[in-house]
């Protein structure tokens, strides 16, 4: 059975889950994920399981969460005014936002609490601190 090598365009379905078994992402029912290996398209431990693969395998593996999304860092949660907030938007928490770290940078944040004056929003990513679950299938290699 043939491995990918650096370079190789793989085709992978997938499941994702947490350590407690919720689901996160999944390929099923649809088009296997495709992507390049080496390129850092993905998350390390990704990339790291599937090529050390061969086609046609199915391996369930862990990926600690320094080799996924990194740990929660607590400077990332920010409480800001809630005045700042764009006009008309109708806040809950798991809102997702974009705005821009303090020095420009494009950043995803996610509202955790809010009152009337103020808005916390969480700019970690949402697996962050996370250990991941990864059923996988080596569907092509190209």
């Amino acid at each position: 059975m043939s491995q990918p090598k650096q370079g190789d365009k793989v085709q992978v379905h997938y499941t994702g889950t947490l350590t407690d078994g919720t689901q996160f992402d999944t390929s099923g029912g649809g088009e296997p994920l495709e992507f390049t290996l080496g390129e850092g398209q993905l998350i390390p431990g990704f990339e790291q399981a599937v090529s050390d693969m061969a086609l046609g395998e199915t391996r369930t593996v862990t990926i600690p969460a320094d080799e996924a999304y990194g740990p929660r860092y607590d400077e990332l949660l920010e409480e800001v005014p809630r005045a700042l907030m764009p006009e008309g938007i109708e806040l809950s928490e798991g809102l997702a936002l974009q705005g821009s770290s303090p020095d420009g940078h494009p950043m995803r944040y996610t509202v955790v609490a809010f009152t009337e004056e103020s808005v916390t929003l969480d700019g970690n990513h949402p697996l962050a601190g996370q250990d991941l679950v990864f059923e996988l299938e080596l569907v092509a290699i190209a």
